[in-house]
């Protein structure tokens, strides 16, 4: 959905309930596309070193002819 600015003053929460719902929101300046409502969604932490342990690396990961072998694939 599009609505202009003075639109959009009137109406922002219900502009804000729409995307939130999924929709796309632009407000539009001068006619024109000017921001886009997104609804702000909460991310978890991370947590540094939550996979420790559950990836094994070929002992020949940082070998020198390893990573030649890598750069050769991109000489082409």
């Amino acid at each position: 959905m599009k609505a202009n600015m003075h639109e959009a003053k009137s109406n922002l929460s219900q502009l804000a309930e729409r995307a939130w719902a999924g929709e796309r929101v632009i407000i539009a300046k001068s006619g024109k596309p000017y921001v886009q409502l997104i609804p702000y969604k909460e991310t978890a932490a991370r947590t540094f070193g939550q996979f420790k342990g559950e990836f094994k690396m070929s002992e020949a990961f940082d070998r020198d002819s390893t990573n030649q072998e890598i750069i050769g694939l991109f000489e082409g």
